[in-house]
């Protein structure tokens, strides 16, 4: 039997709905009493096994450089000609057609016209890193910074390319890459979550909760969404007729439980993880609220990462608050830049100026803050910050009209600081248009491969045995980090 059907629970929500409606108050603890319930042990629903909580903390496969991740996903494809990979020649071409190779929205077309980069570049730190004006602060960390400049996907539509940079794959249901690091390493926190995730205030990605899904794995690997300000996780607390002492003695005798002994009456394979949910939820209405509360913040700290900025205050409040989980153990943070659709996001089909200008501005301060506000706390060594989006963009225009760029898939830029990476460097390049990697391609496996590389976890023998086969995150075939950004 596979572990999917060891540990598999319902969502967190049914299990809420159904300890609200049929678990009311004490009576339970008194009808299981009379069963001899509480006298034995939980075990796992093997009914022989002693139960082990999926989050337990575990050993990675060697030594870790880093023992959390922060994904800063800049959803919607922003431009890398226009960011981080200068191209002087495009600056000459703008508005002159050129035989170019492209796919994305608008079909594949073999020649089309240049957009010239609407920023100007310049180079920055002792590593002479090139930056467009686009980012200001950022432009101060750069020798912290590793860009990968020739990064590739098998996608170009946005949906399929999210999910495969979040979960290795272009189709639905496999778990995500945060689901991936719970598994490998459980967490340290036993009252977060492990695997956090924060939306843009517009909505979420068009492909949704299917990219911190846990796909095949327990519902314990998933995704916890967190709100920035109010209640910070929903959902999390029982109808009113449920008193906290009434909650706790639930909890008390959930634990307690055994399910060989009512496997006639409850479904033995989901009450472990129930069981589980049921306390992480319970731990959470203590702790959360005191994760997201910013108020214990200087004002010097809430300035520098931009709450005193209607534009930066969103993600500047979300880039502190993934500083405090991880002060807190949380192993995997991602936050999301853009939401909905078209210009609520980076993706610049009409206006590339508006666009650009607009995202930038509201992520530059608030992830510089982020880089300095960990080094300064000597938490920079230890988390990886990743940055960049599902795919780039062309350095032709999409219509006959405007300057909006369709998707590019064939080569584009992210990078990554902290975590053991080595700063101050770019790795791979594209053609003198932008259109491809040329130069030390790498696909979206090998960014996974050095992510989990980075956290002490080997990824060609991290695997989870599903529908018969040992199921990887960078897939069957060996992959190998990327070995020049490895400090």
């Amino acid at each position: 039997m596979s572990q999917h059907n060891h540990f598999c629970g319902r969502t967190r929500r049914e299990f809420f709905w159904e300890a609200g409606a049929g678990f009311t108050g004490l009576a339970l603890t008194s009808l299981l009493s009379k069963d001899g319930f509480l006298d034995q042990q939980a075990v796992a629903a093997d009914g022989k096994s002693e139960y082990v909580n999926p989050l337990a903390p575990k050993a990675p496969h060697f030594a870790p450089k880093a023992k959390n991740v922060i994904f800063l996903f800049m959803y919607g494809g922003p431009s890398h000609v226009d960011t981080f990979d200068y191209k002087p020649k495009l600056y000459g071409l703008d508005g002159k057609t050129v035989e170019v190779k492209t796919k994305g929205r608008g079909g594949e077309k073999n020649q089309g016209r240049v957009v010239g980069p609407k920023w100007k570049f310049k180079q920055y730190g002792e590593s002479g890193q090139w930056v467009s004006d686009l980012f200001p602060h950022l432009s101060n960390h750069v020798d912290d910074i590793a860009f990968l400049k020739s990064m590739t996907a098998d996608s170009p539509i946005h949906g399929s390319a999210m999910l495969q940079m979040n979960s290795g794959k272009i189709l639905s249901g496999s778990p995500a890459l945060g689901s991936w690091i719970n598994y490998g390493l459980g967490s340290v926190n036993e009252n977060l979550p492990g695997f956090v995730v924060m939306l843009d205030p517009t909505g979420g990605p068009i492909s949704g909760a299917k990219n911190w899904s846990s796909g095949y794995m327990p519902a314990t690997y998933q995704g916890t969404l967190m709100r920035p300000k109010g209640d910070p996780i929903l959902n999390l607390n029982l109808p009113q007729n449920i008193t906290k002492p009434m909650q706790r003695q639930l909890l008390d005798t959930l634990n307690a439980a055994n399910t060989e002994h009512l496997k006639q009456r409850i479904d033995n394979s989901n009450l472990a993880a129930r069981i589980s949910s049921y306390e992480l939820a319970y731990k959470m209405q203590q702790y959360a609220p005191e994760a997201v509360d910013i108020s214990q913040e200087t004002q010097n700290t809430q300035e520098m990462y931009g709450l005193n900025n209607d534009r930066t205050l969103d993600f500047g409040r979300r880039c502190l608050l993934a500083r405090r989980l991880v002060e807190r153990g949380v192993r995997f943070i991602q936050l999301y830049s853009g939401g909905h659709h078209n210009d609520n996001n980076w993706d610049a089909h009409g206006d590339l100026e508006k666009n650009h200008n607009y995202h930038a501005f509201n992520t530059d301060q608030p992830i510089a803050a982020l880089i300095q506000d960990l080094k300064d706390r000597d938490l920079f060594d230890e988390t990886l910050i990743i940055w960049g989006g599902e795919f780039g963009r062309q350095p032709t225009a999409e219509y006959a009209q405007g300057t909006g760029r369709d998707h590019n898939s064939y080569g584009f830029t992210m990078w990554m600081a902290g975590g053991g990476i080595k700063g101050g460097q770019s790795v791979g390049a594209t053609d003198e248009l932008g259109s491809a990697a040329v130069e030390r391609p790498f696909h979206v496996k090998h960014l996974h491969a050095t992510i989990l590389h980075q956290l002490g976890l080997e990824p060609n023998k991290l695997s989870y045995f599903y529908g018969g086969l040992d199921q990887k995150l960078v897939g069957v075939e060996h992959v190998d980090p990327i070995h020049e950004l490895i400090g």
